[in-house]
């Protein structure tokens, strides 16, 4: 491959020029490099410097011109030049120790050999140089590019240094071999089982952005049985780790929940970027290991598991420093809803049941579909087939009911404030259970969707009552 084609563009050769009037070395460095092998876009553009990266940053930035944005970060030696949809960092090539309790290294000048070294790994430890001399050379000390080609993940020195030192480090191992379904080296592997202790010294906001680009790849399970292997999962997701095994009784035996999410998870994951309704399928079953109950003449059962599993979900995110916002509440809500399509699709399909789906799930519909229809992991193909038509005439009802009868996101036609008006009320339970009647008979199809229908159906429940409207 000749480099030189991918440094083509302007910017490239600005900071080329930039470099050689200071008498810097300068060389691209990391992600960019790897990802022109992969043949993978990529605007991350990360520039070492041997000498003052701010003083390039700066230099740079002046011979951009007008509309060159650049930030200094002097207690971390870095800058960044924005440019019109480009960004380009810069950093003094350094060499870095660390003390045993913290993953912030002491940082010294270094050369770009001492820069390569502290990488993670050996295919983000590849650089080009951009000085005019040799522009468009590979530096690649590691033989980056062979393990690129064998789809190899492998620390450029010792893994046991490298893991000790930035334990978060084990975490984008595993998160780069999930993203790239690359392998994991055996040493680097064993190394992350001998260091999974010293992950406890990493901030949980750290961990949870990982989790979050493991659950984003292309195969998400890859990361998480990963995770399991080398003993990392027990430590950072105890909940998801207490869903492994299969308990057999008198010959019976349920699923392994956990290995079933992951197939949950993949499967949803051919549909949908969306993130959060990935860790909704994570989660869907978090609470069977909580509920999960031998009953002699049923077998296993895990009664509620939706119910308590929508109960957990705050604290699991709480923990995780997962956003305790409508982002959560989305992921609840689908967790404890996510078994009434599936008992819907198991039995006739009625009218108010879809209804009442639709009204309680409202504009998250479409998603809480998509997640039971990846819950369908049977192994019996003529069961799972029964499934997935049973679900074809779900859809169809939810479609034909909407355009029918508007339930989603719907309010009762006749409000709180026009029953107080009519019957002369305050606020009391007669005004909450006639506007529960009107949803419900809404709801099961007793009367239609409208303001004169829910009138006169609520004079009638009042005089059942004993309230009459007010002359």
């Amino acid at each position: 491959m000749e480099l030189r084609e991918h440094f083509k563009d302007k910017i490239f050769h600005l900071i080329s020029e930039t470099a050689d009037e200071l008498g810097l070395e300068c060389y691209v460095v990391g992600g960019y490099v790897r990802d022109i092998f992969l043949n993978r876009p990529s605007k991350d553009i990360d520039i070492v410097v041997v000498g003052s990266g701010i003083q390039m940053a700066e230099a740079f930035g002046k011979k951009l011109g007008r509309g060159a944005h650049v930030a200094i970060f002097r207690n971390f030696g870095t800058a960044q030049v924005k440019y019109r949809d480009t960004e380009v960092e810069f950093v003094g090539a350094r060499k870095e120790s660390y003390s045993h309790d913290s993953r912030k290294p002491i940082v010294e000048d270094g050369t770009l050999e001492d820069d390569q070294n502290r990488r993670d790994f050996t295919i983000n430890a590849m650089a080009v140089c951009l000085n005019q001399k040799r522009f468009g050379e590979l530096v690649d000390p590691f033989n980056g590019l062979d393990d690129l080609k064998e789809r190899t993940i492998r620390t450029p020195l010792n893994p046991d240094i490298t893991f000790s030192d930035d334990p978060l480090r084990m975490m984008r191992c595993i998160r780069f071999a999930t993203q790239l379904n690359f392998y994991i080296d055996d040493d680097t592997f064993e190394a992350l089982s001998r260091n999974k202790e010293r992950i406890n010294i990493i901030s949980r906001e750290r961990i949870a952005d990982e989790l979050n680009k493991i659950i984003s790849s292309p195969i998400p399970s890859k990361g998480f049985i990963e995770l399991d292997r080398c003993g990392l999962l027990s430590l950072i997701f105890p909940e998801l780790d207490a869903l492994q095994g299969v308990e057999i009784k008198n010959g019976r035996a349920h699923k392994d929940n956990f290995y079933h999410t992951l197939e949950v998870l993949d499967n949803i994951s051919q549909h949908t970027n969306n993130l959060w309704l990935r860790w909704a399928a994570l989660l869907h079953d978090i609470a069977k290991p909580r509920t999960k109950r031998w009953e002699p003449k049923i077998g296993w059962t895990f009664h509620n598991h939706n119910f308590i599993g929508e109960k957990m979900i705050p604290d699991i995110f709480r923990k995780m420093k997962l956003p305790m916002n409508e982002k959560m509440k989305y992921v609840q809500k689908l967790v404890g809803l996510h078994m009434r399509p599936i008992v819907i699709a198991d039995e006739e399909v009625t009218d108010s049941a879809v209804r009442r789906l639709l009204f309680e799930a409202g504009d998250d519909i479409d998603d809480l579909m998509l997640l039971c229809e990846a819950d369908i992991t049977s192994k019996n193909e003529m069961r799972k087939q029964q499934f997935l038509e049973n679900f074809k005439l779900v859809r169809q009802k939810l479609k034909d009911l909407e355009e029918k009868d508007r339930i989603r996101n719907f309010q009762p036609p006749v409000d709180g404030a026009e029953i107080m008006q009519v019957f002369g009320l305050e606020p009391c339970k007669e005004v909450g259970s006639l506007k529960s009647s009107i949803k419900d008979a809404i709801l099961d199809g007793v009367i239609p969707n409208e303001h004169d229908a829910a009138y006169q159906y609520m004079l009638e429940k009042a005089k059942k009552m004993g309230l009459f409207p007010k002359i």
